[in-house]
């Protein structure tokens, strides 16, 4: 399933994972439309944890970043999986990191 801005959705319900689609750069993404589609996904499946498939992505604009903390200010869980040796160093300087969970998988 295609969204709007581009967010491919990969499984739904109480754990719904979502990627990019393999681009490196995620500055082409209306955050305000993401966060609108993202919390429609998780009112409608009842999502507890929303995972996000990195594998791929260089960068994610600091938007981006302040939308993952609103999720998760929500009560949902954020995790993210396969973030970019890039993407982990800006989780640490922004002490992110103790906030978002971080996965390694081989896909």
């Amino acid at each position: 399933m295609q969204l709007a801005n581009q967010l491919e959705v990969y499984d739904v319900g109480e754990l719904t994972v979502v990627g990019f689609g393999g681009r490196e750069v995620l500055d082409r993404l209306s955050l305000a439309e993401c966060r609108n589609e993202l919390m429609q996904l998780i009112r409608e499946n009842r999502c507890q944890t929303l995972a996000f498939d990195l594998t791929g992505v260089r960068l994610i604009p600091s938007g981006m970043l302040g939308m993952l903390c609103a999720i998760r200010n929500e009560g949902v869980e954020v995790h993210l999986y396969n973030p970019s040796q890039d993407v982990r160093e800006v989780l640490e300087i922004t002490k992110l990191d103790s906030l978002l969970e971080m996965h390694e998988v081989e896909i």
